[in-house]
C-alpha cells in the first residue's frame, strides 16, 4: 500500500488541542490498573507509536515497526485488544479481512471509504446520514449505542488506473 496520510484531523477534533496524547495516556494507564494489568515499556512503545501516525495500522505495521525495541507479535496483539477494551482504538477491516487500527478517543464520530485495491483508507464525516439515522432511531424508538459505516470500492487512482486499463 502506498504511504499517505490517512487520519482525518477534522477542524473540531479535540485531538488537535493541547495534552490530547498525554489525556490519551493517561486514560490507558488508568484502565490497566484497573484491571491489574501493568503499564509496561512495550504497551506505552506501542500507544505512542499509534498516537504519532497519519495512517491506519496493522498489527503486522506496528509490529514491524517497533521490533527492534524488543516487543514481539504477541505483545502488539494483546496491546491492541486492551486498547480495543478500553475504547481508545476502533478497528477498520478491509475487503481483505485484515484489521487496521486507529486511535479513536476523543475524535468525532466519522465513517470509512475503504479501497479494494491498494488499501487507501479515507475518513469521511456525513451530517446529513447522522440526521436521518437519528430520525429513523426515534421513530421506531431505537436506543442506538454505536454504528459503523464502511463502503468499499475503488479510491481515485485506482478507479482511475482500472478506467484508463479498460480503454486499452
Amino acid at each position: 500500500m502506498p504511504e499517505r496520510t490517512e487520519l482525518v484531523y477534522f477542524p473540531t477534533w479535540a485531538a488537535g488541542r493541547k495534552g490530547y496524547a498525554e489525556r490519551i495516556r493517561q486514560i490507558f494507564e488508568e484502565y490497566l490498573a484497573k484491571k491489574n494489568l501493568k503499564a509496561t515499556l512495550q504497551r506505552q512503545a506501542i500507544l505512542n507509536y499509534l498516537l504519532e501516525t497519519d495512517r491506519h495500522l496493522t498489527l503486522e505495521d506496528v509490529y514491524k515497526a517497533l521490533k527492534h525495541k524488543g516487543i514481539g507479535r504477541v505483545t502488539v496483539f494483546r496491546t491492541l485488544k486492551v486498547l480495543e477494551e478500553c475504547q481508545i482504538a476502533d478497528r477498520v477491516t478491509q475487503a481483505d479481512g485484515i484489521a487496521r487500527f486507529e486511535v479513536n478517543r476523543e475524535r468525532p464520530h466519522h465513517d470509512h471509504l475503504i479501497c479494494v485495491n491498494c488499501g487507501a483508507i479515507l475518513e469521511v464525516r456525513w451530517p446529513e446520514v447522522e440526521k436521518v439515522q437519528d430520525k429513523t432511531c426515534r421513530q421506531f424508538g431505537f436506543q442506538p449505542l454505536w454504528h459503523r459505516h464502511e463502503i468499499f470500492g475503488r479510491c481515485r487512482d485506482c478507479a482511475a488506473k482500472k478506467n484508463g486499463a479498460s480503454r486499452d
